[in-house]
């Protein structure tokens, strides 16, 4: 699902590359099904991550399993009050995403678009156009890893949020850089992309 929900239409024209990030313990403290907005709070670093990653030419598109709904965790209106406080606090440190998409289910519900599932990217190419060579997904958990690994896109396992403990479970997957934090990932970013 795309929020908010009021959103119409696309967010850009042409393809180009994009920088997929997770919300919970990549943008945001991870607080385990966060359901007040007072609880929201930015990783430090992230703003300026965000700024630096976009004026590289970067799209910014959030995608998140947000299990808690789904289980009845958060209530919709919980949900909401949120994301309100996560995009404003994204508008005043000048980088606010370009999209974001939401899984709303629990994980036995076998829908599409919980990650690894490739729903969310799906649902996001409509609205943000975006070349999988170039373009990247950062986030905490190996669901992330496997979604970007699926999809053609780099992926970025950074420490924070479950990042530490998913580490361990990484195996073999190839390709995967491992940083500590969104700003360190995004300056891996920014070395590769930069001529």
């Amino acid at each position: 699902m795309r929020w908010p929900p009021a959103a119409r239409g696309p967010v850009a024209a042409a393809a180009g590359p994009a920088l997929f990030l997770d919300r919970d313990g990549v943008l945001l403290v991870d607080r385990h099904y966060l359901a007040e907005p007072e609880q929201v709070e930015l990783i430090p670093g992230t703003g300026e991550a965000l700024c630096r990653a976009r004026e590289a030419g970067l799209r910014l598109v959030g995608v998140s399993n947000q299990s808690g709904l789904g289980r009845d965790r958060i209530t919709a209106a919980q949900f909401t009050a949120v994301m309100e406080r996560f995009d404003a606090l994204l508008a005043g440190a000048g980088c606010p995403l370009d999209a974001f998409f939401y899984c709303p289910h629990a994980p036995e519900a076998g829908c599409r678009c919980r990650k690894p599932a490739p729903g969310l990217l799906e649902e996001a190419a409509a609205v943000v156009p975006f070349t999988a060579a170039g373009s990247w997904l950062v986030g905490d958990k190996l669901s992330d890893v496997d979604l970007a690994l699926a999809a053609g896109l780099r992926p970025i396992l950074v420490r924070t949020g479950y990042g530490a403990e998913q580490e361990r479970g990484l195996g073999d997957r190839a390709g995967v850089l491992v940083r500590d934090d969104l700003p360190a990932a995004v300056e891996a970013i920014l070395a590769e992309v930069s001529p």
